[in-house]
């Protein structure tokens, strides 16, 4: 029996729907197989091959069918996915900002949209199209779930947190929204707590599936001054994640003596050829939870400076430059095939990535913490550019990263034991990068920031040649978005509560203090 290509669409939309992926295949070969450029069979064949995970091949799907026919607004959000999965962000953006306006009708692709722009550091465009996916659609959690996260990126504590109110009301017993609602504000009594105790008492489940619901009850019981409760459940919290993270901390400690070995003072100091740039990068780098965040908010304030957030850009550049095939985000064959590669070639690569993001303003800044590791990279590639570190109390540093859910990318900050061996091969390269790299590192101590804000931010813009200016100050009233664990935070002025906060949990965090101090580490 023959079957026409509206009635194979018809077939395979609906097995979309019912997620019968084999049946949108047949679909799809069978509209291929009479019509091979034909626009909806192209667009099928790519949602087989991102439902399968094969993004190259969606990829290219996608993009034929945009070819055949640009007003395919749903082939050009697919792709704009793609581009953002293959870290092509600037095609990403550029593709959005094409199509966002027709999107009008479609709940399913506005929410993507709206999910792309958040992946490529875009908050401030994502959210008009999550609540348009909401107001379309107001009964679809993801929906209003998306729209809760992104108003957190954005100081729109109060919306997110009626949201998340809502999400709860229907189901009590989702775990992450209980944790998103936990950090948007301080508890002020037990009624949260309570419900979050009783979806552990009644749901039962294996300790790796109620990693976030530990780490919002721990939150909540430090909130209200229980600090034993609280370490408890942080525990519970960090001990379930070790439980399935399959990390060895050796691991990251021979990365970072590889890179002390390598990137030496005679290596920094062979003659390079600079890239010049409209746009000079800033690193503000330090342990995660150090102040790196406060620390950008306020340059970011600048009149002169813009901010990316953390991206991987210099990181993916550093991957691509080395050659090797790797699995790992930076590996020690990486760091060594990266020695004798031109740091021209690594500066035009990391601002041809970031070039999407910038406006025209004499710096811009990358806060990602483990750019820490690649400082030396950075100091050839940018003869020119600025490095900012964060230094913490040890013991604070520390205490702040193990509450921390950092979605597992900082898999040694679980453990006591891994944060000790992680910290102190952290101090020994930090010792390293002063020495070979002198004053090209400007250190600011969190401590001496929130004592003396005003003082200290003057010293700060000296340090990096720029003027003062009051809005520096004034850097709670930045509206700009902040994806990080601090995006709740960041809206309040500077404020030393959180200084000396280990010390509530002093006989819990006792054998970390006697690891780092006998490491030589003053804490």
């Amino acid at each position: 029996m023959n079957v026409n290509i509206e009635q194979l669409s018809q077939i395979a939309r609906l097995a979309i729907q019912q997620q019968d992926w084999a049946r949108v295949s047949e679909s799809a070969t069978a509209i291929l197989k009479q019509q091979p450029n034909n626009p909806e069979g192209l667009f099928l064949a790519g949602v087989v091959e991102r439902v399968a995970n094969r993004p190259v091949n969606a990829l290219q799907y996608f993009k034929a069918a945009l070819e055949q026919d640009d007003s395919r607004y749903d082939a050009a959000i697919e792709l704009a996915n793609q581009y953002s999965v293959a870290r092509r962000n600037g095609e990403a953006a550029e593709l959005l900002s094409r199509y966002k306006d027709k999107l009008s009708n479609s709940s399913v692709y506005s929410d993507l949209a709206g999910t792309i722009y958040t992946d490529i550091g875009m908050a401030e465009e994502a959210y008009p199209l999550f609540q348009q996916a909401v107001n379309l659609q107001p009964k679809v959690d993801l929906f209003q779930a998306n729209l809760a996260s992104c108003g957190v990126f954005l100081g729109k504590i109060s919306e997110a947190k009626a949201i998340y109110t809502r999400l709860l009301e229907r189901f009590p017993n989702h775990q992450r929204n209980h944790y998103q609602l936990a950090r948007l504000e301080k508890a002020q009594d037990e009624t949260h707590l309570q419900q979050m105790l009783k979806v552990l008492e009644q749901t039962n489940n294996p300790p790796d599936r109620n990693i976030f619901i530990y780490f919002a009850i721990a939150k909540e019981y430090e909130d209200l001054g229980r600090w034993s409760d609280a370490f408890e459940y942080y525990k519970k919290g960090g001990d379930a994640v070790c439980s399935v993270a399959r990390y060895d901390v050796k691991e990251d400690i021979e990365l970072i003596d590889t890179i002390i070995r390598c990137c030496n003072k005679e290596w920094l100091n062979e003659p390079v050829t600079a890239a010049e740039n409209s746009s000079e990068p800033i690193f503000v780098v330090g342990l995660p939870r150090t102040g790196t965040t406060l620390c950008e908010r306020i340059i970011s304030s600048h009149s002169e400076v813009e901010t990316l957030g953390e991206t991987l850009f210099f990181q993916m550049i550093l991957r691509r430059e080395s050659g090797v095939q790797s699995t790992q985000p930076i590996s020690l064959e990486m760091i060594e095939a990266l020695l004798d590669k031109e740091p021209a070639a690594i500066a035009q690569g990391y601002m041809e990535q970031v070039a999407y993001r910038l406006h025209d303003k004499a710096y811009f800044i990358d806060k990602l913490p483990f750019n820490i590791l690649y400082l030396g990279f950075f100091a050839k590639a940018f003869p020119k550019g600025k490095i900012v570190y964060l230094h913490r109390n040890p013991m604070d540093a520390c205490f702040a990263m193990y509450k921390q859910i950092f979605t597992w990318a900082y898999k040694f900050s679980y453990s006591l034991e891994d944060l000790a061996q992680y910290y102190v091969a952290f101090e020994r390269l930090m010792t390293h990068w002063k020495a070979v790299l002198g004053d090209r590192i400007v250190e600011v101590k969190y401590e001496d920031l929130v004592d003396d804000t005003e003082q200290q931010t003057r010293q700060l813009l000296a340090s990096l040649d720029m003027p003062f200016e009051q809005a520096c100050l004034d850097f709670d009233q930045n509206r700009a978005p902040s994806a990080t664990a601090s995006s709740v935070q960041i809206r309040e002025k500077a404020h030393k509560n959180s200084v000396d906060k280990w010390r509530r949990f002093e006989q819990e965090l006792a054998p970390l203090k006697a690891r780092l101090e006998s490491a030589g580490i003053n804490v």
